[in-house]
């Protein structure tokens, strides 16, 4: 997919048209994990931002790796994000059914205890708004049942700017 028909890009819009001063500096790479995210955060810090949607660890899961390795990359990129001055959103993934309920509900624990622990707003799931819509419009989702489409990455925006713009109003 086009980085213009991704949700950062769509949030960029929706950040515009309200006039928004913030800009999105999108530095998430597809298919990383939070090994990933944490190796490249000193990047992201040295830009200086006044705030981070840190949305990592869905990958983690669709690979099954420990959940203890998830939460203590997430916990370590919040404490240098928080020590830097940087306001966090922490934004908070699912997984699909099959990975088993107990497995999805643990995963899924992780990004809340984090927001308790270190006092951060939450978006407790990405796809909150999206998952609903799934029943009549499959077509928001990419082929592999997983990922949105363009036009599912519309409505991910649309619930990340729903919870991202009373913060930056602070």
């Amino acid at each position: 997919m086009p980085q213009s028909a991704s949700y950062p890009a769509d949030l960029a819009r929706l950040m515009a048209q309200a006039h928004s001063p913030y800009r999105v500096i999108n530095r998430g790479v597809s298919g990383d994990t939070t090994t990933d995210a944490l190796q490249r955060l000193p990047a992201v810090i040295s830009l200086h931002p006044r705030w981070v949607l840190l949305e990592f660890g869905g990958n983690d899961g669709l690979r099954g790796l420990p959940l203890s390795t998830t939460r203590a990359h997430l916990q370590s990129m919040i404490a240098a994000l928080q020590k830097a001055g940087i306001h966090i959103l922490l934004v908070g993934m699912t997984l699909p059914p099959n990975y088993g309920a107990p497995y999805v509900r643990a995963f899924q624990d992780i990004f809340p205890s984090l927001a308790a622990q270190d006092h951060l707003p939450l978006l407790p799931v990405l796809y909150q708004d999206l998952i609903p819509r799934l029943r009549t419009d499959p077509g928001l989702l990419q082929d592999d049942g997983i990922h949105a489409s363009v036009r599912g990455n519309a409505v991910v925006a649309e619930t990340v700017w729903h919870a991202l713009r009373p913060l930056l109003k602070k």
